[in-house]
């Protein structure tokens, strides 16, 4: 069967003049496709967004446990050209947790028929915009997946094709990148993403940016894990935050979660993960902008400087 042409003729020369780069971030994130009748509706039981809203693009959402701390951070599409009650859906996590939010699903899929399936015939991309060119949600429509990254602008857009197309020949002239240039990219934004980012059963919703990043409705109906998640917001209370990091030296492979203290030995928080000298921390947002530290192994502490992103909202905004 062929393969959809993913960029049309008429677009591909004024593709050509595009200054972007592309990354091949299917060795860290797979797609499930969901088929069946209500789909959407089994969903928003489960999302921390509201999927009704879903139109043809992308969706940023958690799926929480009872508790009402993340278990999956997902990336929402609807197949294009499917606009009915029984279409298509892709999710798109974490490639090590696909088969614990299959078997999620699964638990809620009680009577219900819908299919939940991998999808290992289509590989997601990255494609991060340069220099004053638009980017690609200004395109006329694909025929393939092709959206804005919900999370925000500064993550440039996501590509759904065939697995094994080679990227070139939807984006002609495009650079192509490593995924490790896309996780310093993500870290240096403070954008977190996956297991190590976000880890399933310990990371809170709020606390990960999720209402920055667009991925929480506080005006649907009930999901999995509101409550604690309705009450922090409406409370207005939130201290610690996912944030930016720059170290004076790599950490080593094991200080994930290593503690993060003032010069005077005060607790400031923790180290999640990162790559290189960029990572993210959970940190007390009174500790941002003071001097921070980790001590490893009776080392010389590395230097913590710590971050407010420029794309987050000013305060009272």
């Amino acid at each position: 069967m062929a393969r959809p042409q993913l960029v049309s003729s008429l677009l591909r020369p004024w593709v050509r003049r595009m200054s972007s780069a592309c990354f091949p971030v299917a060795e860290h994130r797979g797609l499930l496709r969901l088929r069946g009748p209500n789909s959407l509706n089994f969903l928003q039981g489960l999302l921390t967004n509201d999927a009704e809203r879903l139109k043809d693009g992308a969706m940023y959402a958690h799926l929480l446990n009872v508790q009402g701390r993340s278990l999956f951070d997902v990336i929402l599409y609807r197949v294009p050209g499917q606009q009915d009650a029984t279409s298509d859906l892709l999710l798109e996590c974490d490639v090590t947790a696909l088969d614990s939010l299959q078997q999620h699903l699964r638990v809620y899929n009680f009577r219900k028929k819908l299919e939940v399936c991998p999808c290992p015939e289509l590989c997601v991309w990255a494609v991060i915009h340069g220099g004053p060119d638009p980017p690609l949600d200004s395109l006329p429509p694909l025929a393939l997946l092709c959206a804005p990254d919900p999370r925000g602008p500064v993550m440039g857009s996501r590509l759904v094709a065939p697995t094994g197309q080679d990227v070139r020949d939807i984006l002609p002239g495009t650079e192509l990148r490593s995924v490790r240039d896309y996780s310093r990219h993500r870290y240096q934004y403070g954008i977190p993403e996956g297991v190590k980012d976000l880890p399933p059963g310990v990371a809170l919703p709020l606390e990960s940016n999720l209402v920055y990043m667009n991925g929480i409705s506080f005006s649907k109906g009930c999901y999995v894990g509101q409550e604690l998640t309705a009450r922090t917001h409406h409370t207005g209370v939130i201290r610690k935050r996912l944030v930016p990091v720059r170290l004076s030296s790599p950490l080593p492979a094991d200080c994930e979660g290593a503690e993060i203290t003032t010069t005077s030995g005060k607790s400031a928080g923790k180290y999640r993960a990162g790559v290189e000298d960029v990572g993210l921390a959970l940190l007390r947002l009174a500790h941002i902008g003071e001097e921070l530290q980790i001590t490893t192994g009776g080392q010389a502490p590395i230097s913590v400087k710590a971050s407010v992103p420029e794309w987050w909202p000013s305060p009272g905004a």
